[in-house]
Formats: structure tokens, C-alpha cells, sequence
């Protein structure tokens, strides 16, 4: 299976980059690398909004709209939402998406 290169950054600029297989959720990934501030409390259901991260600009458009559920949840995410706020857990990883960079704003030590 295909894979490709995503790295989160944490507010105090740690950063985890790792290899995700195409398929899997942004979510899945972080939880299997440790990314902190990355906690998905409900496993992926879109009703938790421990999974926020900030996409950045030029990758952005490469992904499905927010469904109403993922934009009423990001209401309730620990850190304030922002233009390209997404839950990380209704994002797939695809080709368009190899090199992305994501801002985990909330919980980094």
C-alpha cells in the first residue's frame, strides 16, 4: 500500500513526522506515533474533539468540506477553531496529502 509524509507541530514546536499509509485517518496516525495534544477520546466518531489540529494553507483545499457533525464538534475543541481547523479523525490520507503539516494546538507539553 502507498504511503506518504505527515508532520504535526506542536504549539511548543516539538514535531513528529512519520510515514501514514493511505487510508488512514490523520487521527489513527498520530495515536500510533504519539503525537501529544492528539488524545481521540471517542476513536474516531467525530463527537469528541480531541483530534484538532490546523492544516496548513496549501494543502487545505485537498480535502473534503467539513460535514456539519465535524463543524458543530470543532465548537468544542479545547483550543479556539481557526479557518482551516480540522478533526483530524475525518481526515484520510491520499496522495494529495503527502508532506501536510498540522498544527496541534491544544495539550503539547
Amino acid at each position: 500500500m502507498s504511503s506518504g509524509t505527515v508532520t504535526w507541530t506542536c504549539a511548543n514546536g516539538e514535531t513528529v513526522t512519520a510515514e501514514v499509509e493511505h487510508g488512514m485517518t490523520l487521527m489513527e496516525a498520530a495515536v500510533r506515533n504519539d503525537v501529544p495534544g492528539i488524545i481521540a477520546e471517542c476513536g474516531g466518531a467525530a463527537s469528541c474533539a480531541t483530534c484538532h489540529v490546523i492544516m496548513d494553507d496549501e494543502r487545505a483545499d485537498k480535502v473534503p468540506p467539513r460535514s456539519d457533525i465535524e463543524d458543530d464538534m470543532l465548537d468544542f475543541a479545547e483550543s479556539e477553531r481557526q479557518p482551516n481547523s480540522r478533526l483530524s479523525c475525518q481526515l484520510v490520507m491520499s496522495r494529495d496529502l503527502n508532506g501536510v503539516r498540522l498544527i496541534v494546538p491544544q495539550g503539547c507539553r
